[in-house]
């Protein structure tokens, strides 16, 4: 057995430059590229250590709660860890509603928080608070790292931990990372010399593996569905005369060409959410889709179902008998009621290790890789089996084109400012390669709604896991820094309301700072515009003080604050032509338009009566004893 090598004990700044600069450097090992540092004096050892690795980029925010969404946006973006720095106190706080995104959102995070040594905490010293597990059960893991020391034996403590903290990060599902560092002062590491005389495996972890390698080289994978489940699952799917896919919110852009095939193999509606990467994308043009023209017969993706499916009779009509279900809870009300009312249907929840299912209604969980499952049972498909009801496509096509139809007359006929007119026009403006960023309540609400799918190559991002309005710019310029260093990324998009807005607005500096190009289009109804469309609309008498809040911002001085190039829309033709500015164009873009909180509820339920009359005429074998109407039960 190897004696530990005998090291005499140096200085807290010596110790902390041996310590933290074999952390920082497995963080680069495993894999880790960005550090989204937020400026104090506790956490120097780290920030200097990280900002000196040549193999880390470090992006300085002056705003912990900025510098959170931000990392969480890159993260995102990329699907790799990212990591975030502070100092002690209240500034780790800041951190708690990203951390808690990260979480439910599934967004690999690595969140470092220096603090003060033991001998200080309790005794009243500046800057100090209990930052134990500070963030709860929103971190996956939470560790109170080591003081640092330079001896052999914490040195490969570091490695490890490094190397443990990024996989746990990164493996399935993902989430939040928090190490909690405490540094005795002095702060500024100093130089230290190699100790003599150590052993080779002291050697090893004091200099790190060669060529570069992790200390621990970590093997992670979603679950594979087993190959009993994928026949089981492929017969249900071809046994059933009305089989329906649903695809929420999820990352990978390579799911939707599986998927979409498993729903051509079976005859079944594929409902691509707008966050599911399904909605857009090749996949289409592989199906005879080149156009997203809803009448071709290879076409099995629907994505005018939240406006349809308002309709009360409509959604009576279409009633399935199997529902795979994959990705996060779908954004749209009507579909989620839609499904509630269909409760009867055999519905399989596809997720790869949560349980996504809020109403109750799953017959089956399976925790396998969605991806991976799809091609599963495409490849199980019995050859040359047609579906048992090949209707029940052509009924689905029809309602989807019908509605889309009625919507597309109907945003075209509304001059007026809209909302749903606005998100249409945003999202068609976005480049294939771009990415369009939508805030939480009514943007994403609203992208649902109007906008329709094609085969461009659209990556679409919100801040979906807690559905929170914090953070929304921050964010959206952390997927535009990850895009722009990855080198594959084009325009990036945001949709966002005047409340999410001006809860962010310090997050437009990073935009400044680190020279990011990013479209803005803010929809300013001076409000909360979505609490018009709910119960609390009803109370007048406190509505606008409770729920409305108008703020009455002038929001152009703010963009000038931050160097954004201005534009005030009142016209269609302005508001396309500045969107298309800023895609075209470099640096921070903002694009207001004004809107009527009021009125933006006429203009949704007009659009939500239009479309009724339209599937009406479209299912005209629907049961008669359920009339249409204008809204359903959903609002909102």
């Amino acid at each position: 057995m190897t004696e530990p090598t005998a090291v005499p004990a140096p200085r807290p700044d010596q110790a902390a430059t041996a310590f933290v600069g074999a952390f920082v450097d497995e963080l680069a090992r495993a894999g880790v590229r960005h550090v989204c540092v937020a400026p104090g004096s506790r956490s120097t050892p780290l920030a200097l250590m990280v900002a000196e690795h040549l193999a880390l980029e470090t992006w300085v925010h002056l705003d912990e709660r900025s510098a959170a969404f931000f990392a969480l946006g890159m993260a995102r973006a990329s699907g790799a860890p990212v990591a975030l720095l502070c100092t002690s106190g209240s500034a780790a706080a800041n951190f708690f509603p990203a951390v808690v995104e990260a979480r439910a959102a599934r967004i690999p995070l690595l969140v470092f928080t220096a603090d003060r040594p033991p001998e200080l905490h309790d005794v009243g010293a500046a800057q100090t608070i209990d930052q134990h597990r500070l963030y709860g059960p929103h971190a996956k893991w939470s560790v109170d790292v080591a003081l640092p020391e330079a001896s052999p034996a914490l040195v490969r403590y570091a490695r490890a931990l490094a190397g443990r903290a990024a996989a746990l990060a990164a493996a399935t599902p993902a989430g939040p990372v928090h190490l909690n560092f405490p540094f005795r002062e002095p702060l500024v590491p100093a130089p230290v010399a190699r100790p003599d005389a150590l052993s080779a495996a002291d050697a090893l972890a004091w200099d790190g593996r060669a060529g570069g390698a992790p200390w621990v080289a970590v093997a992670d994978a979603p679950p594979a569905p087993d190959a009993a489940t994928a026949r089981r699952l492929t017969a249900l799917l071809a046994g059933a005369r009305r089989p329906l896919v649903v695809c929420g919110p999820q990352p990978d852009r390579a799911l939707a060409a599986p998927l979409a095939a498993l729903a051509r193999a079976a005859g079944a509606p594929m409902l691509a959410d707008p966050l599911s990467q399904a909605r857009w994308g090749a996949h289409r043009a592989a199906a005879g889709d080149e156009t997203g023209d809803a009448t071709s017969d290879c076409v099995t993706v629907v994505d005018r179902y939240d406006a349809a499916l308002r309709d009360e009779a409509t959604a009576v009509a279409l009633a399935p008998d199997v529902v795979l279900r994959v990705g996060a809870l779908p954004t749209s009300k009507p579909l989620l009621q839609y499904l509630e009312r269909h409760g009867a249907a055999r519905q399989v929840v596809v997720d790869a290790a949560g349980w996504p299912d809020p109403s109750l209604m799953a017959a089956e969980v399976v925790h396998a890789d969605p991806r991976r499952l799809a091609e599963a049972v495409v490849a199980a498909w019995p050859h040359g089996r047609a579906p048992a009801d090949a209707g029940w496509l052509t009924r689905w096509r029809r309602v989807d084109a019908a509605a889309g139809a009625a919507l597309a007359r109907y945003v075209d006929a509304c001059t007026e400012p809209f909302d749903g007119r606005a998100l249409a026009a945003a999202a068609a403006l976005v480049p294939a390669g771009g990415t369009l960023f939508v805030s939480s309540s009514m943007p994403v609400r609203d992208l649902d709604a109007f906008a329709p799918g094609d085969a461009r190559a659209l990556r679409v991002m919100a801040n979906r896991g807690a559905n929170g309005i914090d953070g929304v710019v921050s964010t959206a310029l952390g997927a535009a820094a990850a895009a722009r260093a990855g080198g594959d990324g084009g325009p990036l998009v945001l949709v966002i309301g005047d409340l999410a807005f001006y809860h962010d607005m310090n997050g437009l500096l990073a935009a400044k700072l680190h020279a990011l190009d990013a479209t803005v289009v803010l929809l300013n109804n001076d409000g909360g515009g979505i609490f018009s469309f709910l119960p609390q609309a009803a109370h007048p008498a406190h509505f606008e003080r409770l729920f409305g809040t108008p703020h009455g911002l002038d929001f152009a001085p703010a963009a000038a604050l931050y160097g954004a190039r201005y534009t005030r829309a009142d016209t269609w033709d302005a508001f396309r032509a500045g969107v298309a500015a800023g895609v075209g164009g470099r640096g921070l873009h903002v694009i207001e338009l004004r809107t009527d909180r009021a009125r933006n509820v006429g203009l949704h339920r007009a659009a939500w009566a239009a479309v009724a009359a339209a599937v009406g005429d479209a299912l005209g074998d629907r049961p008669t004893d359920a009339p249409p109407t204008a809204a359903g039960r959903a609002e909102g």
